[in-house]
């Protein structure tokens, strides 16, 4: 009972969120000019893999979960600000015969107005590890990529493309932290909505764990 209120009560659960969610800045309103032009400049967008209901009697963006309706948005944003770059989107289906996440990217990015010549499909991988070996099979070695994904997730993700010799630029979204002086009583009391936070914070810490270890 203890543990369970402790995980689910909002100092502790922001106090676990908070190191993985704050390690990378988010890109701002404006992409830094060296990143678009130049040597240094980035090769691709990537946008990682997700939720999303595939079957669902939904319009396309509408079936994509929170995380990869934001994961997709922050791509489409940094992709309209230099147009020139493909839009590479990842992720396997998670059940033989449905389509995938990737897949699910791509026609809701259409449908919001990026041209399918800017859209690049990837989706055969099915964790981030592959992920980024995909990207680095399409791309080459020492690809330079704004790398999009949820804020606590970018550390791992991060770590697994440098990994197989990318050079990621980290584009975190999808922030679940609140970063701010508790103002209610919402932040005191236990709820699902900061357990999820906990729970978010053990499975990235672990995440983490794993990747030291397949690559040690």
């Amino acid at each position: 009972v203890v543990v369970l209120f402790l995980a689910s009560w909002g100092p502790v659960a922001e106090r676990l969120l908070a190191p993985l969610e704050t390690r990378h800045a988010p890109i701002g309103s404006e992409v830094d000019e060296s990143l678009l032009e130049g040597e240094a400049s980035v090769d691709a967008i990537v946008v990682l893999g997700g939720g999303w209901q595939p079957n669902a009697p939904y319009a396309s963006t509408s079936r994509l979960n929170d995380s990869s309706s934001m994961r997709l948005v922050e791509g489409i944003r940094l992709w309209r600000q230099a147009p020139r770059l493909p839009l590479i989107v990842t992720g396997a289906s998670r059940r033989a015969g449905e389509a995938s996440i990737a897949e699910g990217y791509a026609a809701a990015a259409d449908a919001l107005g990026v041209p399918e010549s800017a859209i690049q499909v990837l989706d055969w991988p099915t964790d981030t590890g592959r992920e980024a070996s995909a990207v680095r099979e399409r791309l080459g070695v020492g690809a330079r990529i704004l790398l999009v994904t949820s804020a606590s997730h970018m550390p791992r993700a991060m770590r697994h493309f440098e990994t197989v010799g990318l050079s990621p630029v980290a584009a975190p979204t999808h922030y679940l932290g609140e970063y701010h002086e508790p103002n209610g009583l919402s932040y005191w009391v236990p709820s699902a909505r900061h357990l999820r936070k906990t729970e978010r914070a053990i499975y990235e810490a672990l995440g983490l764990l794993m990747v030291g270890r397949e690559h040690s």
